[in-house]
């Protein structure tokens, strides 16, 4: 095995200290902080987490305040990050750790496994980097950097494979912790292999190797093959989908709907759409057969959103509409009506969770600026 002793692991370590970057989540000592940003950081880059992950904690500093937050305000600090799951699981297990936990997130890797949202990978990065216990926290960079450190040409995306790693670096903490160094610091460690993925191991280039600290010991470089590594069998293509996407509007409200509380954007609200490239005949048939009366329609710019495993193609249009739902209808029977539709202000417009695939159409409205990216 590349890394093999206390001597290996002071080299990353003091490559680490030296070169790890400024996180917000990172050194502060507080647990939630490790267990949030890694929910964040599950499918998502880092530079895209820093921001909100601010924004989330600010809003929802505590595990009370995470557990009491209303579905709608977590979404809405939620929006842009996509797989919208880990946020409702963010707050389950805020309201299982208070009910069953005394308000603390457990130290054992097992019993982490056992909260909701909370996987193998994620209760490793948690035990490791907030508690220091010796267990491995095997993400996509360190599966990379093992795999061009051992020269291994086994298909990362493997189950098999990723439990080969994971019960290799186990063996090496272990080594490490009762063997070498007494007082081993497995969340540096931990850190260190993570962030010599992100900064020199990178993905999706040739690594760079003059600037790594254990390049002596790969078997990837002295092979030659470094380049070929991490191999993976082809993505699936995405799947794509093409959709009419209608903004009504009765003068300044918007009539929106939520999505089915399973699938794809589960819970949130969206403007209504529909399968297919509609024309504008076909839209206002639509809109008669909902009971609106159209005044006017405009088509819209089209666009587009990538998912995971979907790619929307949509086409829009803006259809002023008259007499729809009382804008004096009871708030409670509004709220009935979510499923099917409802008319909003701007301003309750703004409260609402609405997918980020409808950028392009809020930006449109004024109605959410752009986010700032930090630079």
């Amino acid at each position: 095995m590349a890394l093999q002793n206390s001597a290996d692991a002071e080299l990353l370590l003091h490559w680490y200290q030296k070169n790890k970057r400024s996180l917000p989540w990172r050194d502060t000592g507080n647990p939630e902080d490790v267990w949030i940003s890694e929910i964040m950081l599950q499918q998502t880059r880092v530079e895209a987490v820093k921001e909100y992950f601010v924004r989330f904690r600010e809003a929802l500093p505590t595990l009370e305040a995470i557990a009491a937050c209303p579905d709608e305000t977590l979404l809405r600090l939620w929006e842009g990050l996509g797989y919208y799951t880990r946020a409702r699981n963010i707050k389950k297990c805020a309201q299982v750790l208070l009910r069953d936990h005394g308000g603390e997130l457990p130290v054992d890797p097992l019993e982490l496994r056992d909260l909701p949202g909370i996987g193998p990978y994620t209760a490793g990065a948690i035990a490791s980097i907030a508690y220091n216990v010796p267990v491995p926290a095997v993400d996509g960079n360190v599966l990379r950097v093992f795999s061009r450190l051992t020269a291994c040409e086994d298909d990362i995306m493997e189950p098999a494979t990723k439990q080969a790693f994971t019960e290799r670096l186990q063996d090496l903490l272990w080594q490490l912790v009762y063997a070498d160094w007494k007082n081993f610091p497995v969340a540096d460690f931990n850190q260190a292999l993570m962030e010599l993925g992100a900064l020199v191991c990178i993905p999706n280039g040739a690594p760079l190797c003059e600037r790594c600290p254990v390049a002596a010991q790969c078997d990837g470089r002295r092979l030659g093959i470094q380049e070929t590594l991490p191999r993976r069998a082809p993505k699936k293509p995405r799947r794509d989908e093409v959709r009419t996407v209608l903004v009504l509007r009765d003068g300044e409200r918007f009539y929106v709907r939520q999505r089915p509380s399973k699938g794809l954007l589960a819970g949130m609200f969206e403007f209504p759409g529909f399968p297919g490239t509609l024309s504008e005949e076909e839209v206002l048939k639509l809109v008669h057969e909902r009971g609106f009366t159209p005044l006017r329609i405009q088509a819209l710019p089209p666009f587009h959103h990538v998912f995971t495993h979907i790619e929307w193609h949509m086409s829009a249009y803006e259809v002023q509409i008259a007499e729809p739902l009382s804008a004096t209808e009871p708030r409670r029977n509004r709220k009935e009506l979510a499923r099917s539709g409802i008319f909003v202000t701007r301003a309750e417009l703004e409260k609402l969770a609405l997918p980020s695939a409808f950028r392009p159409l809020l930006s449109r409205y004024a109605l959410r600026p752009p986010r700032r990216q930090k630079k």
